[in-house]
C-alpha cells in the first residue's frame, strides 16, 4: 500500500531553521522514500510501512534533539507524487 504524507514542522524556539533542516536531512536518509520540500511543508512520498517507520524514528528524534515541536501531518492513501 503506497501512503503519501504532508509534513509542516514548527518548531517552538527563536531558532527554528536548525530544527527543520534536521528533520528533512533526517527523512533523506530513508532512500526508500521520495522526499519533497518547499517553502511551507515537505511531502513523503511511499510504501506505508516504510514511511510510518521513518516518520516514527524522525519525529521521535526530533523530540529528543528539540525539545517542544508541533508537527502538522496530512496522510493520504496512494502515492500522490508529481
Amino acid at each position: 500500500m503506497k501512503l503519501s504524507v504532508e509534513i509542516s514542522k514548527y518548531p517552538l524556539a527563536e531558532d527554528y531553521i536548525g530544527p527543520i533542516k534536521g528533520f528533512i536531512e533526517q527523512l533523506n536518509q530513508y532512500p526508500e522514500l521520495r522526499v519533497i520540500t518547499n517553502t511551507m511543508s515537505t511531502q513523503v512520498f511511499g510504501d506505508y510501512d516504510q514511511v510510518m517507520q521513518a516518520l516514527q524514528s524522525c519525529i521521535k528524534a526530533s523530540f529528543a534533539q528539540y525539545g517542544k515541536v508541533v508537527f502538522v501531518c496530512k496522510f493520504i492513501h496512494g502515492d500522490l507524487q508529481p
